[in-house]
């Protein structure tokens, strides 16, 4: 005697892999619920990393908010620090300036000189490192940001032949301002000469960085501060300073956004990491919600080929439904006996998906490498997703979800089918079986 349920004992039964046309439906309805459920899983992992890589890389070089004087840059930076610093909730603060320069490649190795538009991120040497992780990535030589050196974006190195040891010169706005004042005042004068030229500053190429994001890696030098006040002409202001918090969740880091408004007053603006990128971060939260909802659809359709299975099971089965209840069988033990069926389809479909899923996140990146040595081109280019690698992130409370609704819908789609076996009329059942 089997120490199973009388209905789950017989549902083991009959799902016994035979030759039949039957057994078949339901290997496939098997096949059905692992390809969803291990398909959902995939996606939704590997959006969540993006989502999560792509924050990470922000606060890398962002930190968590970002202080600026209104209307004008800040000359009392170093008070306002101060101030900033007194929340218990901040662990690190530095100034910074952003600004865009003209810049003339110079290889040592002796190849064309080339021009192309950068930004430079001015950074206090000693103080960065307590609110970004720009010079924890390096790809070649040093971090050290001395007087008229720099370091840059390794995609804006690699496009342009640049190495460490290499010199660049840099044409700041403030230089063309000069340049145009100079022209002006020619063109009113009689000679209609320039007497002087405003030069380039001479910089070496310290190191190359691996930013994070492509855009950056691609777009972005960084200098000394000292070295960006003069480029960017602010004497000794600073655009505004950064703030990395102990804690950066969304609540506390709006939360602390509020404080720190209300400390420094209306002359100040306080924006978030969150703020500044809000429409990539909304973009990406609601792609991942939309993608979860519309995959959901190949488990809902796998649910139909198991009540289809069922059904024809059913009908197969109908003489025998009829004899058990001739035996004394209550229509609720015919029911769950096929309750039973759709219950044990929808285990296997699911640990099986799950089983797959997890397999072809841990070789992901492999199978991507595989494809495009196959395909003969990059399916998973860094200039378009900013990224090397196809990140991935298992969220335990992502996949319980997935696997319980998959399993839920695996075991209402017997419901029907299960009604109308235990409603079937023994007589009925044997005259037409």
């Amino acid at each position: 005697m089997s120490s199973l349920p009388f209905e789950l004992a017989l549902a083991l039964r009959y799902l016994r892999p035979k030759r039949t046309f039957v057994s078949v439906i339901t290997l496939i309805c098997i096949l059905g619920v692992m390809l969803g459920v291990s398909v959902l899983i995939i996606v939704i992992a590997v959006m969540t990393g993006f989502d999560n890589k792509f924050r990470d890389s922000l606060i890398g070089f962002q930190a968590h908010l970002k202080v600026e004087r209104r209307q004008a840059s800040m000359s009392d930076w170093a008070a306002v620090m101060d101030r900033v610093a007194t929340n218990p909730s901040v662990r690190g603060v530095a100034p910074y300036i952003n600004t865009h320069v003209l810049v003339r490649s110079e290889p040592a190795n002796g190849g064309a000189s080339r021009r192309f538009v950068a930004l430079v991120r001015g950074v206090h040497p000693q103080l960065e490192s307590r609110v970004s992780r720009i010079t924890d990535s390096m790809v070649e030589g040093e971090a050290k940001l001395s007087p008229k050196s720099l370091i840059m974006g390794y995609e804006l190195a690699d496009t342009f032949g640049l190495h460490a040891g290499d010199r660049v010169a840099l044409y700041s706005p403030a230089a063309f301002e000069h340049l145009a004042a100079l022209m002006d005042k020619a063109q009113r004068s009689a000679t209609k000469e320039v007497d002087e030229l405003p030069m380039a500053a001479d910089y070496k190429v310290r190191g190359l960085v691996d930013l994070g994001l492509s855009q950056w890696n691609a777009n972005v030098v960084v200098t000394s501060l000292a070295d960006a006040q003069e480029l960017g002409g602010l004497g000794e202001d600073v655009q505004g300073l950064t703030v990395m918090l102990k804690d950066p969740t969304e609540r506390n880091t709006m939360r602390i956004r509020d404080q720190m408004q209300a400390s420094l007053g209306p002359d100040y603006g306080v924006v978030t990491w969150l703020e500044d990128n809000k429409d990539m971060l909304n973009a990406l939260t609601t792609e991942r919600t939309m993608m979860f909802f519309i995959l959901f659809f190949i488990v809902l359709v796998a649910a139909f080929g198991i009540m289809s299975a069922l059904i024809t099971f059913i009908v197969q089965k109908t003489r025998e439904i009829g004899m058990l209840k001739a035996l004394g069988a209550t229509p609720m033990s015919v029911a769950l006996l096929f309750l039973a069926q759709s219950l044990v389809v929808g285990v296997l479909g699911v640990l099986s998906g799950l089983g797959a899923g997890m397999l072809a996140l841990r070789y992901r990146n492999e199978f991507l490498r595989f494809m495009n040595d196959v395909m003969g081109f990059n399916l998973f280019p860094s200039s378009i997703y900013q990224l090397r690698e196809l990140p991935a992130e298992v969220v335990v409370s992502d996949v319980t979800v997935i696997c319980g609704v998959s399993l839920v819908l695996c075991i209402l789609a017997g419901v029907l089918p299960a009604l109308r076996a235990a409603w079937l009329q023994p007589v009925e059942a044997l005259r037409h079986g």
